[in-house]
């Protein structure tokens, strides 16, 4: 392969990189906690946008208890988004002469 060939493949694999990650950014997760009664809806970029609580948990005596639920919810939809990304990464990457256990990007 020569030169030309590989600066025509790193252009095109940045352009599609790029298009990636403006998916990614507008990608939304929802991720839940208690059997759904804490529930968070995430952006691409890890922003929370909205949070439901079941009205059930919010009681001042239970303060801890809804905490917790919140950041399991959070971490919840964090995981699913990471796990989005992974799999539009592994897309994009299929069939790049990469390293073995690579990641982009870099």
């Amino acid at each position: 392969m020569d030169i030309g060939e590989i600066m025509k493949q790193a252009g095109a694999m940045q352009a599609r990189m790029k298009e990636m990650q403006e998916k990614l950014a507008e990608m939304e997760v929802a991720g839940e906690a208690g059997a759904g009664m804490v529930k968070i809806v995430m952006n691409g970029k890890g922003y929370v946008k909205a949070v439901a609580i079941e009205r059930d948990l919010i009681k001042p005596d239970d303060a801890e208890v809804l905490e917790d639920l919140i950041a399991a919810a959070i971490n919840d939809a964090k995981s699913k988004l990471e796990t989005a990304s992974q799999e539009q990464m592994k897309g994009l990457t299929e069939g790049l002469p990469l390293p073995p256990g690579m990641k982009l990007p870099f």
